[in-house]
């Protein structure tokens, strides 16, 4: 129950992550903070790399600060090859990336985005189910009480967890649908 517990935990954290590079119109740093950026000779993740600090203005604008002015061509280079339709324009020492509102259209087509990534968070939950029921059967070999006991808990954890990944996509759903 454990292991379940934890492949469930890094299945949920996967999804907001993923969820959270849906952008809704609004400015959020998790838009760019999961960007390969290279630099000093290697590449990473932005928030990895911890290259600058990523606040929001207001609600169309980011703004990236580099602690290292030297590297903000490299954050810039990033964000544009990593063709998620912002724009960074360098602004001094920092950059700025307005962000266009959605159209209809764009809405409808990142709610299905979303819901496919959602599909595909539930195919992991069901696949770590699939995988403690075979270690609870392994484990309690011909016990069928005990094995009977130990999958409908891990079912309810599953049932509990299938709702929470609904629950995540109704919440973006109506965030994207927020003009």
């Amino acid at each position: 129950m454990n292991d379940l517990h934890l492949q469930i935990q890094k299945i949920l954290e996967l999804l907001r992550t993923d969820l959270g590079t849906i952008r809704a119109g609004r400015a959020t740093p998790a838009l760019v903070e999961n960007v390969m950026i290279t630099a000093y000779g290697g590449s990473a993740k932005l928030k990895v790399m911890e290259l600058a600090t990523i606040g929001a203005l207001d609600t169309h604008t980011l703004q990236i600060t580099p602690f290292d002015p030297s590297t903000i061509h490299d954050i810039e280079k990033g964000i544009q090859e990593a063709n998620i339709g912002l724009s960074p324009v360098v602004d001094g020492q920092l950059l700025r990336i307005k962000i266009p509102s959605l159209t209809q259209e764009r809405r409808e087509e990142l709610i299905k985005a979303m819901k496919q990534k959602l599909e595909n968070g539930k195919i992991m939950v069901r696949q770590a189910r699939h995988e403690a029921m075979e270690q609870v059967k392994k484990e309690y070999e011909g016990n069928k009480d005990e094995i009977q006991r130990q999958e409908k808990e891990i079912q309810r954890v599953v049932d509990q967890t299938i709702e929470g990944i609904e629950e995540m996509g109704r919440a973006k759903e109506a965030e994207l649908l927020q003009i």
